[in-house]
């Protein structure tokens, strides 16, 4: 297989997201306990921030287990263009790309059968992604 494919345009982690029990509880342990500055989307706050990747706290997620379920979420410069980019790859795209708020967002399965999700803003075109 000698053919040029696409670059991935994978920037770095931008959020890891946890399951949570008690959201008030967490959130007053990444403020006040570790504490982490907040992170904000618009005016939105979205959780903490961990150096430059956000620690998001999911309350709504099924409930933690003794199987840790994190989600790890890639800043792509165009999560469309990722996504063709990773089929051209043959790899296995879990949530197809979509519009949530102000990102384009979407998944993929490593070998393991990980799921790892990217984004990147709707508004940039092959720019950095904040």
């Amino acid at each position: 297989m000698n053919q040029t494919l696409p670059p991935l345009g994978i920037q770095r982690v931008k959020v890891v997201a946890l399951a949570v029990i008690d959201l008030a509880r967490a959130n007053r342990f990444y403020k006040e306990t570790l504490g982490l500055e907040p992170a904000f989307e618009g005016t939105e706050q979205v959780g903490w921030w961990l150096g430059q990747v956000i620690l998001m706290l999911k309350p709504d997620w099924a409930m933690p287990t003794e199987h840790p379920n994190p989600r790890i979420t890639l800043a792509t410069e165009h999560a469309p263009a990722t996504q063709q980019a990773l089929r051209a790859r043959d790899i296995v795209i879990a949530d197809e790309v979509k519009v949530y708020g102000d990102f384009y967002v979407g998944s993929f399965l490593d070998c393991e059968g990980n799921k790892l999700w990217f984004c990147s803003p709707v508004n940039a075109e092959t720019g950095s992604a904040s």
